[in-house]
């Protein structure tokens, strides 16, 4: 098996991991229970014009130092773990529904190993769903597409 394959395979097994680790410790604390404030599937508005320029603005100022001014991640983030990765359609933001994604922006992954810091009490709910609208109002429409899927699953 080439090298690249087995690092690729390898950096997505990582995030698979670290999306388990999020969702048992959520459901842990009680926060994946909608009785204990969890957001609701289909939150993002990415047709929502408006709201993605505020989206766009927020993302440049608090986002893209780490996470790329085109989406695309900090290099090498596919196989050195603590690295922000890209949020376009070749990361795997979009692999997740929209109440894991705002808990992660809310909560960040810092006390799971990550480097993201927690942006509550820093954003407000409005301006992450804003930024979260954004970046999934730049992914092709397949991607659009499935990631609806995943929200409708998520329910």
């Amino acid at each position: 098996m080439e090298l690249s394959r087995v690092v690729t395979l390898g950096a997505l097994a990582a995030g698979v991991a670290l999306v388990g680790w999020i969702w048992l410790a959520a459901g842990q604390s009680g926060a994946g229970r909608p009785d204990a404030g969890m957001a609701q599937a289909g939150l993002l508005r990415p047709d929502d014009t408006e709201l993605v320029s505020r989206g766009a603005e927020i993302y440049a100022r608090a986002c893209a130092n780490c996470h790329g001014a085109r989406l695309e991640g900090q290099p090498g983030w596919r196989t050195r773990r603590g690295l922000a990765p890209a949020h376009d359609e070749t990361g795997h933001t979009w692999h997740h529904p929209d109440g894991m994604l705002l808990r992660v922006v809310r909560e960040g992954t810092v006390r799971m190993g990550g480097a993201m810091p927690a942006f509550k009490g820093v954003l407000t709910e409005e301006e992450m769903l804003a930024v979260m609208s954004f970046i999934k109002s730049r992914w092709p429409r397949k991607v659009r597409e499935a990631h609806d899927a995943i929200n409708a699953r998520a329910g």
